[in-house]
């Protein structure tokens, strides 16, 4: 059975019958992720400091890109442990300027590198996941196509300000939002999805 799309969603229905968003759709990797990690709640420091760091990496390239390249950055930067990354140093910068396998961007690296320190300063004032997670709305969106999917709202610019209060670089209302869908604070998985309502969150 071929994929093909139904209703006036834009779902797809793969050849395992069930349905999902065309990004999600046919590249493995993206399927896998979509099926077993996008969406799903993650409230330990060093995850959403990855998230952070990964999502900030993605700005002006597409999510397979960074997705791709996922396992080089973490080693590249010590598996996004706060501590060890805030402790980075101009020989660090270099080293990964240098290196292939990741994203060689100086103002993001760099952004990396004082994301870290501010996550580890939060850790005075209750942490960033409660920071993040505090910014949970009340109510989620529930797009029936991928043209009603939005892309910011009040609580992602609420974040991105907050964040930025506390030091954070390359946390726009946009890159906040896509935080927000891929850890499971918002649900925008398309109504008919086989993932909608599977985080345990909404």
């Amino acid at each position: 059975m071929t994929d093909s799309a139904v209703d006036g969603s834009g779902l797809v229905v793969g050849d395992d019958h069930l349905a999902r968003p065309p990004w999600a759709a046919t590249d493995p990797l993206l399927r896998e992720y979509y099926d077993t990690e996008w969406g799903m709640p993650v409230r330990d420091e060093q995850g959403l400091f990855e998230r952070v760091s990964l999502e900030a990496f993605q700005s002006g390239l597409s999510w397979a890109t960074i997705l791709r390249k996922r396992p080089a950055f973490r080693e590249a930067f010590d598996h996004f442990s706060p501590d060890a990354v805030a402790a980075y140093g101009d020989a660090d910068v270099a080293r990964l300027m240098a290196d292939a396998a990741i994203v060689r961007n100086r103002a993001k690296i760099e952004a990396t590198i004082a994301n870290a320190h501010a996550t580890v300063a939060l850790r005075d004032q209750g942490g960033l996941v409660d920071l993040i997670w505090s910014f949970r709305p009340d109510r989620t969106p529930a797009p029936r196509s991928v043209e009603e999917v939005p892309t910011r709202s009040a609580e992602s610019e609420a974040l991105a300000k907050a964040l930025r209060r506390e030091g954070f670089r390359f946390v726009g209302p946009t890159t906040m939002f896509a935080l927000m869908e891929a850890i499971g604070i918002v649900d925008t998985h398309l109504v008919g999805s086989h993932r909608r309502g599977t985080s345990g969150i909404w």
